[in-house]
């Protein structure tokens, strides 16, 4: 009967490995976003090129302008998805399959790229959530038209309630354990 149950705790334990799957998906849908957005950033800033031009107008010139914006978040939302797929990827290969030795030896590694625990990486992912949706409102708050008052009391309720989402993520303490006080440093007694 024990080796039974070892055989199938052993199955059991190797079945983490279909996580593989999942880390590969979001390692390549990762890279898709950042091919897509670099490519949208190179046409964008292609675009560009007559802006300086002479022969533009000023209402042309501000269309651009506009437009390029626009764009633009477009790019840094693409960026940022791309990073929570990056994120999700290798916090699934760390959690279910194995730690990164690279990533733990490395200097330049950043501690968003290290993922301890399953709220970590919650913790993480809901960061940059969080910029792809302020990133968002931005979009929307540039093709918004500002005809009356209660437009624009909208968008600045929109931008007071990102401004409190931000200091509260920013002011709650982390979950997990404290680091151990230091001891200080006995002197010479008087």
């Amino acid at each position: 009967m024990k080796q039974y149950e070892r055989i199938f705790e052993g199955a059991l334990w190797q079945s983490r490995l279909i996580v593989l799957m999942a880390v590969v998906v979001s390692i390549a849908a990762s890279l898709s976003m950042f091919f897509i957005a670099t490519v949208d950033a190179v046409y964008t800033i292609g675009h560009l090129t007559h802006y300086a031009s002479p022969e533009m107008n000023d209402a042309a010139r501000s269309s651009l302008r506009g437009t390029t914006v626009a764009h633009v978040v477009e790019v840094v939302d693409g960026y940022l998805l791309g990073t929570i797929l990056l994120i999700f990827g290798l916090g699934l290969y760390e959690l279910f399959i194995s730690k990164i030795d690279m990533a733990e030896r490395s200097e330049t590694s950043s501690s968003v790229l290290l993922i301890r625990s399953l709220d970590d990486l919650k913790s993480r992912l809901a960061k940059v959530i969080l910029l792809i949706l302020i990133v968002k409102f931005f979009e929307k708050a540039i093709d918004m038209e500002f005809d009356t008052p209660l437009n624009l009391l909208y968008l600045a309720i929109g931008i007071l309630l990102i401004g409190a989402t931000i200091f509260i993520t920013h002011t709650k303490p982390e979950h997990g354990p404290k680091p151990a006080a230091k001891p200080e440093e006995e002197g010479p007694t008087s």
